[in-house]
């Protein structure tokens, strides 16, 4: 089984490379701690997809690390990579989405895997439930049956600003609907979004995805299909529309090309969405440690 770790996103709103920004007196990013959970939940390798610009910065720092306890591969989120040059408008500088990103990882995924993001903590009882799918399902004929991590939306917002997620509808376990909202803001009892003059409110207690997938390699065909669509949609904005995985695997699921389980976790996510979140993000990371849970210096 593989991790395949999203690490191209600009964090724009973060101000930095989030994702290589150490977390603890040891260095450790948020980063190590997902890598760390899976090589305990029994992954063999790991596959970061990042901006070819910065592959020295993660190669010197975590590629590094943790090279001698898991197979490490990169794969670059390039601008034309499955994109046909007549598509590129000359002043585009941001990523294509995550539909994309996974795409690129294509040549490297040839087993189950696992998406995630890297400025996202997601807990050990997340990897060991996806793990446990991913083994069950991975020699199954068709392979079409895939899987994610479903979290609290109460437990996922911030105080600092707007936050987007997959707002999901979950029946017997499945997903049924995912619709992903780019622009949730926290309020009493859960969050809002605006659509058109109104406010849409979504209680704590709804299902959101926080980009922890389970695939196969049959996503692929999916991935391709809807990123060609994407790119041929009139209405997008060239410079700065972006095809996202939750919408590709819904458009999936109506097409029937997939199912996907929704796995339930006692673990608690969190994240730095911005600058603001870090000290709290240390302190739990500091508290997981004094616990116990995780032992002091990762690597060491």
């Amino acid at each position: 089984m593989t991790l395949f770790i999203l690490a191209a996103g600009m964090g724009s709103r973060y101000g930095g490379l989030k994702q290589i920004d150490p977390f603890t007196k040891n260095g450790e990013f948020i980063i190590d701690f997902s890598i760390y959970d899976a090589i305990q939940a029994g992954f063999e390798r790991v596959v970061f997809v990042i901006k070819e610009e910065n592959y020295e910065a993660f190669h010197e720092t975590i590629g590094a690390r943790v090279e001698g306890k898991i197979k490490v591969e990169y794969v670059f989120q390039k601008m034309d990579k499955y994109v046909p040059a007549d598509k590129i408008p000359a002043d585009r500088v941001k990523p294509w989405g995550t539909t994309h990103a996974v795409l690129c990882g294509k040549e490297a995924l040839h087993d189950g895997f696992v998406v995630i993001n890297a400025d996202d903590f997601y807990g050990r009882d997340a990897f060991m439930k996806a793990a446990e799918f991913l083994k069950n399902v991975d020699g199954k004929e068709g392979n079409k049956h895939f899987c994610m991590v479903g979290y609290m939306l109460g437990n996922t917002l911030t105080d600092n600003g707007s936050v987007a997620r997959g707002i999901c509808d979950v029946t017997d376990g499945y997903l049924t609907k995912i619709v992903e909202r780019t622009k949730l803001y926290k309020e009493e009892g859960g969050a809002y979004f605006e659509e058109g003059n109104e406010k849409v409110h979504v209680p704590n207690e709804t299902v959101v995805s926080m980009n922890f997938w389970g695939f196969t390699p049959e996503i692929f065909a999916g991935l391709e299909e809807d990123f060609i669509k994407f790119l041929a949609d009139p209405d997008r904005d060239p410079l700065k529309s972006e095809s996202l995985l939750p919408n590709t695997v819904f458009t999936m699921m109506q097409k029937d090309m997939c199912d996907v389980a929704v796995l339930t976790t006692t673990s608690k996510w969190f994240g730095v969405t911005y600058s603001e979140d870090k000290p709290e993000v240390i302190a739990k990371l500091s508290a997981l440690i004094a616990e116990g849970v995780y032992p002091d210096g990762l690597w060491k």
